[in-house]
């Protein structure tokens, strides 16, 4: 009987901690603006080179901390086969927009890489996040200076009528 109740105890405990997991993960959420660029260019021998690069973000709704995500996919190819496809990614943690927890909407959009019409560089992150539990929101701007650490500004957004 003893087993039984113990059983029990631990098998509520798991249950417990898994409900408190599924209530955490509840709290993490994609952005709707993800976005790919891809890149094409021959070498010697004829191969041909494809470079795609996706990002996205994911956002904790409670904290209002973000990650930026990347996925890169590089595929060499020669005119009858694909030789050789190379794969990476990760997420980098970026920052907590509100210093206090509540419950937060987020979204993110980037400049493209750098190009002939890019006349900012490399470019910048807009992130722009709302309190949906009252009137309050604060929009990001992070930009990348390329001779120091990126720079990351906000500005709390005011709501007159």
């Amino acid at each position: 009987m003893m087993r039984f109740f113990g059983l029990v105890s631990a098998l509520t405990l798991v249950l417990l901690g898994s409900m408190a997991a599924a209530s955490a993960a509840d709290d993490i959420k994609l952005s709707n603006n993800q976005r790919i660029s891809c890149g094409r260019g021959l070498t010697a021998g004829k191969l041909q080179n494809i470079n795609c690069k996706s990002y996205a973000y994911i956002f904790n709704s409670r904290t209002s901390e973000f990650y930026r995500c990347q996925l890169n996919v590089a595929v060499t190819r020669d005119n009858k086969e694909v030789l050789k496809v190379d794969t990476d990614g990760g997420c980098t943690l970026k920052a907590r927009i509100f210093a206090e927890d509540s419950s937060y909407a987020f979204d993110a959009t980037e400049t493209e890489p750098p190009n002939t019409n890019a006349f900012f560089g490399s470019g910048g992150t807009a992130i722009w996040v709302s309190d949906t539990t009252t009137l309050k929101a604060r929009g990001c701007m992070i930009i990348n200076v390329g001779i120091a650490p990126d720079v990351l500004k906000c500005v709390d957004m005011t709501f007159g009528k």
